[in-house]
């Protein structure tokens, strides 16, 4: 069981490493329209990521119509066709030719100036819109470096591999599963911390608040987080404008945290914020969001299984 373990993982890496690396050694346009079409390939096929996207927009827009939801999941999968694309680049990417890719919303970035500015600690809420790797990646090239929150991939050959990407020009990742005293010492220093908010967490983990106007089990964490630490809440995005053809990083004023005296109502109410920032985001590019994920897959104690 151990050499087929190892087979695996070594399989794997293999796989990851030659899609990656011979992506990376073709022109930017060329890698980027090859994740394009590998994307438009698998939104073709059969299978469960299909069914799962089908049905997360049934419930966040149950007043689309089909061939609209059906536009909205294809744009997803090219979505993440892109971001492979981009990624495969970003092992030899420029700080000059990153700017020459990304404009900033000026707005947005004011907020996060002030609040470098007053050395209090920010948290990046951001989630799986748009391009999330190149989002924490250019920011530590163009502005400086940040901590950001990750599940480590199975395969630690794998995983070694994306993170040494990640981190070239200094940033810093934080292992989800013991992450609680790393980023509370990133904060209270007046650092920047990058996590993805939208995905589905155990019941341990989180709370259940709306998101499209049905419940979804939201990690607890930030809210924690930034209660412990008085951290600005920044909503942001990386996303790709078509017109414009280049990426478009996104910033919301910062979330205000609520505070009433009761810890349990807080942490609650200030997840529920935060989701609600971030279906905001969603719903303002929902082409570039990744709808395959089972977003609402743990539910209230009673309530059935919404993907059977």
């Amino acid at each position: 069981m151990a050499q087929r373990g190892t087979l695996q993982t070594t399989l794997e890496f293999a796989l990851a490493r030659t899609i990656i690396s011979g992506l990376g050694a073709l022109p930017r346009p060329a890698a980027v329209a090859i994740g394009l079409l590998l994307g438009r390939i698998a939104y073709g096929l059969p299978g469960g990521l299909n069914r799962t996207g089908q049905r997360n927009l049934q419930i966040a827009f149950p007043e689309k119509s089909d061939a609209e939801r059906q536009q909205l999941l294809r744009g997803s999968f090219e979505n993440l066709g892109r971001l492979l694309g981009e990624f495969s680049q970003l092992p030899h990417a420029t700080p000059e030719a990153l700017r020459k890719l990304i404009e900033y919303d000026q707005v947005g970035l004011s907020y996060l100036r002030e609040a470098k500015k007053n050395g209090r600690g920010i948290i990046f809420l951001t989630g799986h819109v748009g391009s999330w790797e190149l989002l924490s990646f250019a920011w530590s090239a163009l502005e400086y470096p940040i901590s950001f929150l990750v599940r480590p991939i199975d395969n630690s050959r794998v995983e070694a591999m994306i993170e040494k990407v990640r981190t070239r020009f200094g940033n810093r990742a934080i292992d989800k599963k013991s992450a609680a005293r790393q980023s509370l010492r990133v904060l209270r220093e007046g650092g920047t911390l990058g996590i993805l908010s939208d995905l589905n967490s155990h019941p341990n983990e989180g709370v259940f608040v709306p998101f499209f106007g049905k419940l979804a089990c939201t990690s607890a964490g930030i809210a924690t987080l930034a209660l412990k630490t008085d951290a600005v809440v920044i909503p942001t995005c990386a996303v790709w404008d078509k017109q414009k053809k280049r990426y478009f990083f996104h910033g919301d004023p910062p979330v205000e945290l609520v505070r009433t005296g009761d810890h349990r109502k807080d942490v609650e109410l200030n997840t529920a914020r935060f989701a609600a920032a971030m279906e905001r985001m969603v719903r303002l590019y929902p082409e570039q969001w990744l709808w395959i994920h089972k977003r609402w897959k743990t539910r209230p104690p009673g309530e059935p299984d919404l993907y059977e």
